[in-house]
């Protein structure tokens, strides 16, 4: 009976404490973790039904910028709740949410807050599977896929994309190493009007996403995708994105992806930021953006690992329209570095690390009142998919 008491008082206190997965699609790291229950009670837990986790990404950052030092302050970068289980061999669900979001999705089309990155229940049958409710969008690429808590720092891509919508997941697994994916979703996660101004709202609000996931012998596996949305009314967003994953040996891992996004209506905004509209909506048309993205790995022992990102990144207009001229806006690099270490057989980790990006615009972005800029940041903290029960 105390043991009882002491495990509800330390989840209740868990909660109250912290009273969030970018998006991944399922590639949780968990090799060797004791939950919290068991450590605190002694008892092995023999059920899969019901896991509890809390996704923890927190550091103190020290940040420059070209005027010189800027800030230094600790921050909870992540902090997610997740609940998930397999109620049998046919039936699971999955429950995530972060923390550090607000919760009014009162507004929303599907009367889900923003801060639910996945709500629903999941069903096996034979080689298909299918997943109905809020999830993550099947974009493609190894890194769109990973928790959020091991990412330092994301793309321009990835970090203005809406990554988490409500809808309906098909899976095909024609052989245990290959599989297809089918995505229908809601395309807006917010009111048409707040997100595009004044434009006509499309009637049928919802992205399309084709997924290949590939494995071959463990060595080099694939998250490729293509996706179409439908924004407003006649205007549409074509993504692509070509994950490629390699296990080279125990110690060196990498991955390099490639992301291409075409839009009528420029989702992600930062056309729109350089051109200027006349309200906050993402209503620039015509945006293009490419990225590349390259990480690497080395385990150069059993608890340390060493790791190094660099990211290239263009802004562009592929069709010139009101005054708008047509060409490459902003050019964007980043970096970075470090080193981060294991005490445990589990994902728990300290890191320190180095962040840096550099913004060349060119010359028609600084006619509109654009100019380069760069940004530093050393952190140090720790990162850890924390099992509570």
């Amino acid at each position: 009976m105390k043991r009882i008491m002491l495990v509800c008082l330390t989840a209740l206190a868990v909660s109250g404490t912290y009273s969030l997965y970018a998006q991944s699609s399922g590639s949780d790291f968990m090799v060797g973790d004791k939950s919290l229950f068991e450590e605190v009670t002694g008892i092995k837990k023999k059920t899969d039904k019901f896991n509890l986790y809390l996704n923890m990404h927190g550091d103190f950052n020290m940040k420059w910028n070209d005027s010189g030092f800027d800030q230094g302050a600790f921050e909870m970068k992540q902090l997610r709740i997740e609940m998930k289980g397999d109620i049998n061999d046919w039936l699971s669900y999955r429950y995530r949410q972060r923390l550090n979001r607000g919760n009014d999705g009162s507004g929303n089309i599907d009367n889900v807050p923003t801060s639910i990155d996945w709500a629903g229940v999941g069903i096996r049958l034979n080689k298909f599977s299918f997943f109905a409710g809020k999830q993550c969008v099947s974009y493609g690429g190894i890194e769109f896929d990973l928790n959020p808590i091991d990412i330092y720092e994301y793309s321009d891509m990835i970090e203005h994309m809406s990554n988490f919508m409500t809808g309906l997941n098909v899976a095909y697994n024609y052989n245990p190493y290959q599989q297809i994916q089918f995505q229908v979703l809601n395309s807006l996660n917010g009111p048409s009007e707040e997100m595009y101004g004044d434009l006509e709202r499309t009637k049928l609000p919802l992205v399309y996403t084709l997924n290949w996931n590939g494995n071959f012998l463990d060595v080099f596996k694939t998250r490729w995708s293509a996706s179409v949305m439908n924004e407003t009314k006649g205007e549409k967003m074509y993504y692509y994105a070509l994950g490629n994953e390699f296990n080279f040996s125990p110690k060196w891992h990498a991955y390099f992806d490639w992301m291409y996004s075409r839009e009528g209506v420029d989702r992600k905004g930062i056309i729109t930021n350089i051109v200027g509209t006349d309200n906050q909506a993402h209503n620039a048309f015509n945006a293009e953006y490419m990225s590349y993205v390259l990480h690497v790995n080395y385990r150069f022992a059993p608890k340390w690992n060493l790791f190094a990102k660099g990211m290239y990144e263009t802004a562009s207009v592929y069709k010139a329209s009101d005054e708008v001229e047509k060409g490459k806006y902003r050019t964007a690099w980043g970096y970075a570095g470090g080193i981060e270490f294991y005490p445990m057989e589990s994902n728990l980790h300290f890191f320190l690390a180095y962040v840096g990006r550099s913004y060349k615009y060119t010359d028609r972005a600084k006619a509109l009142g654009e100019d380069n800029f760069s940004t530093h940041r050393v952190s140090v903290g720790f990162i850890w998919q924390m099992p509570v029960f």
